[in-house]
């Protein structure tokens, strides 16, 4: 339960520091600044200070920072001449815009550095016979041994086929000797001894060409210690390749197919592949819950880089929208009618509500799990 907390805890602080990333950088640049909320809806608590309103709203769905002007339909009052969004320059806008979206970012970097600093890397010339990962289908769809066999990952392989085993070298001999074989795979599951039964399926060795059992499992390595400056190298590239793979996430989510697939959860079509599904808060602290502290940091980084991609698309009303405005205004010279705006704004917030609604119902119906 602990982890679920941490987890909730880790992402409602992350939306806040995005938004003090406008609030600081609003006041840094003579901007007012009149609200400071986590989530939307009806108030639920607020203070004054200063000239700033502070609360908490009833949906926890994000939350804003309401700047003087922004709005160009918002009528300003005169005594804050000078100090709206709309009389500011470009470059002082785009700060303000883009500082929440690099929040994200650099949150995730961090995280990411804190990470391989403090836990270390594995070592890919150490594998060891405890099991990391559970592959859960073949190419062709079908279940893998391993999950039939209900492996799990921390187990510790201790013998194939009743014959002993210590290293992933001899666990990789005695499965590639077996294909198509049905097997029992005896394990150590935090002290207790279980004897699991499969078939193996078969794979073709792309060095000797011959057939070889496959059970679908990857070894945990052994850890190594990393000095900061590769740990930074390390950071760098690991951040790139998850905001590279979050993209092509994205981009599978939002495609018609799988739309249609995530509206199908409304009629009771709840079994949705974890690739195009969305999480919410529940789902999040579920998985909390039963991840370790490792993983969790790592489930901190992605929820930061999914945040830090999705605010900054180019769609208002989000900060990437409010962001293409200015550059528009910028280029052009003139003011954005942003009536014209009012149907993307529409379609994007019914996007995010349609996206909210189907991941809360299936993380309350179907809860997403790290085993599949």
């Amino acid at each position: 339960m602990l982890g679920g907390i941490f987890m909730l805890v880790a992402v409602v602080a992350s939306v806040m520091i995005h938004e003090a990333g406008h609030y600081f950088t609003a006041r840094a640049t003579g901007m007012k600044a009149t609200e400071f909320f986590f989530g939307f809806g009806p108030k639920l608590w607020s203070t004054t200070r200063g000239e700033t309103e502070y609360g908490v709203k009833a949906f926890p769905l994000g939350g804003y920072v309401r700047i003087a002007g922004m709005n160009p339909l918002e009528e300003v009052d005169p005594a804050d001449a000078g100090r709206t969004y709309r009389e500011k320059k470009f470059w002082q806008k785009s700060v303000v815009i883009l500082s929440g979206v690099a929040l994200h970012f650099i949150i995730a970097y961090v995280v990411i550095l804190g990470a391989i600093i403090g836990f270390g890397i594995d070592n890919p010339d150490a594998p060891l016979s405890e099991i990391a990962i559970v592959q859960q289908s073949l190419e062709n769809g079908t279940t893998t041994p391993a999950a039939v066999a209900g492996i799990q990952s921390g187990d510790t392989i201790v013998a194939v086929d009743g014959v002993p085993v210590a290293e992933w070298e001899e666990i990789r001999v005695a499965l590639a000797d077996l294909p198509n074989a049905a097997i029992t795979i005896t394990v150590d599951r935090q002290g207790e001894l279980l004897t699991l039964s499969t078939v193996l399926s078969s794979v073709v060795d792309p060095d000797t060409g011959a057939e070889v059992g496959y059970l679908g499992v990857s070894p945990a390595y052994e850890r190594e210690s990393v000095g900061f400056f590769r740990a930074a190298g390390l950071a760098g590239r690991a951040f790139i390749n998850v905001t590279g793979r979050t993209f092509e996430a994205l981009g599978n989510l939002v495609r018609p197919s799988s739309l249609a697939q995530l509206g199908g959860a409304f009629l009771g079509n709840t079994d949705v592949p974890n690739e195009i599904r969305p999480v919410s808060p529940v789902g999040i602290v579920r998985l909390g819950v039963e991840s370790d502290f490792e993983l969790m940091v790592s489930l901190v980084a992605m929820v930061n880089i999914v945040l830090g991609i999705f605010n900054g698309l180019p769609l208002y009303p989000l900060d990437g929208g409010h962001f293409a405005v200015a550059v528009y205004e910028r280029i052009t010279h003139r003011e954005a009618d942003i009536r014209k705006l009012a149907p993307i704004a529409a379609a994007v917030m019914a996007l995010v509500l349609f996206l909210f609604s189907v991941a809360l119902l299936l993380d309350i119906v179907n809860p997403i799990s790290l085993n599949g």
